[in-house]
């Protein structure tokens, strides 16, 4: 089965004036730190109700580019005091292969401060795909159905294989059970390489996969990047991630899962050239833009929004205009 989608140019950025379709509200704060969570998850909450789970990569062990927890922390205290962190195992063996081995991971790198719900413990569930490609159906964690809302809090960086890892990938790899849902994303029937599915296919598998979570939830579901810390690895990488050479930006946050994305890819391509060119190489040659135009063809949400700078007003601003302050990246 070939990987690539004619035309569907994942290693090409679409410049804003040659998009189409309508446009999405994003939230903008430069604030890294609990406050300015804690400021940008209030404009984007409105839909987390009842019981509600956290996507969170919780990293492996010593990760040390991951959300910071005493930021998870005041969130959950604050804001969602009964919320639990949801997770699954890897597909890959280490540190959080199995359920024992994650709890202690967990453990270790210290979020001990509200439930982790492993949601692949107890087996797997199917849910739908809505006009998939490749897929009817996924499996995932099955302790999923449990929640009525999700908050999709990602650390965005970029991805060995995704080339970019935003609230996309965190769900779409994510909430797939660790042995046969993520096997569907990332092997080829009947491949005895695990990870023989790339470029185009890959990330068109991600986003079917992340759409099952997204219809599911349906308006009980929001997104939030945490643009801080970009390596051009995942955090799966853990302490062997290669060195951070991105500047800091900030927090972009929407209830559209295609629009915080395509504006986080913006942020990054509207840094200088020097400050963006590893990790827009990483984003480019791993074909990572077809998560944002498949997503769109989809129906998941728009590539086209308006960035809302909370900082100032609740002013509309370019991604250009966000970053013009970033101070560069310094070893």
């Amino acid at each position: 089965m070939s990987n690539k989608t004619p035309g569907s140019g994942g290693n090409r950025y679409i410049p804003y004036k040659e998009r189409s379709g309508n446009e999405s509200i994003v939230y903008f704060t430069r604030d890294l730190s609990p406050e300015g969570l804690l400021k940008i998850y209030r404009k984007v909450s409105e839909g987390m109700k009842g019981k509600v789970g956290i996507k969170l990569h919780t990293g492996e062990k010593d990760g040390p580019n991951i959300i910071p927890r005493p930021w998870v922390k005041a969130l959950v205290e604050q804001a969602l005091p009964d919320a639990a962190i949801v997770e699954t195992n890897t597909y890959y063996e280490g540190d959080r292969y199995t359920t024992e081995q994650h709890r202690e991971t967990i453990a270790h790198n210290g979020w001990t401060f509200c439930p982790v719900d492993i949601l692949d413990e107890d087996g797997t569930v199917m849910l739908p795909v809505k006009n998939g490609k490749w897929f009817t159906e996924m499996s995932m964690g099955s302790h999923l159905t449990d929640y009525d809302s999700l908050l999709v809090l990602t650390h965005f960086k970029g991805h060995t294989m995704g080339g970019f890892g935003g609230s996309n990938k965190n769900i779409g790899i994510g909430c797939a059970d660790g042995r046969i849902g993520k096997a569907m994303i990332h092997t080829a029937e009947g491949s005895d390489n695990m990870w023989s599915i790339a470029e185009e296919e890959l990330m068109e598998r991600i986003a079917e996969s992340s759409k099952a979570t997204v219809d599911y939830f349906g308006k009980n579901i929001t997104f939030i990047n945490v643009m801080r810390n970009m390596s051009v690895s995942c955090d799966c990488e853990g302490c062997a991630a290669l060195p951070v050479v991105t500047p800091n930006i900030g927090i972009v946050a929407s209830l559209d899962i295609c629009a915080v994305d395509t504006a986080s890819v913006d942020l990054v391509y509207a840094l200088d050239e020097k400050d963006h060119a590893d990790l827009v190489e990483r984003i480019r040659t791993r074909h990572g833009h077809r998560q944002l135009s498949y997503m769109k063809e989809l129906g998941m949400g728009n590539m086209k929004y308006v960035l809302i700078d909370l900082d100032n007003g609740e002013a509309r601003i370019s991604p250009k205009e966000a970053v013009k302050d970033v101070v560069p990246f310094t070893e």
